[in-house]
């Protein structure tokens, strides 16, 4: 099924669609000026397409006043609960990711930098550092990111990016896999912004997500 429809099947604010489209754009800018090992490219589109898909769970309910959304968020909460990242991995798999890329989702969360930089698997590299590349207004530099997640989140204790020491050592990692990232890529950090992905994005809203096997 096309992207946008799956997006539109799920009731996505437009916004929370732009992101994940934008990373996957971040991610297909890449891709096609990768010169490092070989890498399952679709996995990583695939995954970026679909990683925050359960992400309606964390809009505030003050975010609109529209009966329609009040009504489709509160589905939401009743179908699946509210830990979103289990609802994105159980939408991931609903809509057709194979294990191996439920895998990457899993596995590329910010809180999990020390080990993504550690991994060999690039695939995980590349879906967390575009990921981290993206903030709610377009594509900006990792520590411009990241310290916007520390400033988001300092008042919920459960979250690592409210440890001052965790966060600063987390963003240290996210340089740490740029830097791994661009020594096997024909690009500079500055070369992936909203301009260079602007043609990525249009083309990815005709992405169409089928089932691969395993």
């Amino acid at each position: 099924m096309n992207i946008i429809k799956i997006y539109n099947k799920y009731h996505l604010p437009e916004n929370l669609q732009m992101h994940m489209l934008r990373v996957a754009a971040c991610s297909n800018l890449i891709i096609d000026n990768w010169n490092g090992q070989e890498i399952d490219k679709e996995s990583i589109i695939r995954v970026s397409l679909l990683h925050d898909m359960g992400n309606m769970v964390k809009i505030p309910e003050d975010f609109s006043k529209d009966e329609e959304f009040i009504k489709i968020r509160k589905k939401y909460f009743d179908k699946y609960g509210t830990n979103d990242h289990e609802i994105n991995l159980e939408i991931g798999r609903q809509e057709g990711l194979t294990e191996k890329e439920i895998v990457i989702l899993d596995e590329k969360r910010s809180r999990k930098n020390e080990e993504t930089l550690k991994s060999d698997s690039y695939e995980r590299k590349i879906c967390a550092y575009c990921d981290q590349r993206v903030a709610p207004n377009g594509v900006v530099g990792i520590k411009e990111r990241l310290e916007d997640a520390k400033v988001r989140y300092k008042d919920k204790p459960l979250s690592v990016w409210s440890n001052e020491e965790k966060a600063n050592h987390l963003i240290e990692c996210s340089l740490g896999i740029e830097k791994q990232i661009m020594e096997h890529c024909k690009l500079k950090p500055e070369d992936i912004n909203d301009n260079t992905i602007k043609a990525y994005i249009e083309k990815l809203k005709m992405y169409e997500i089928w089932k691969r096997g395993k």
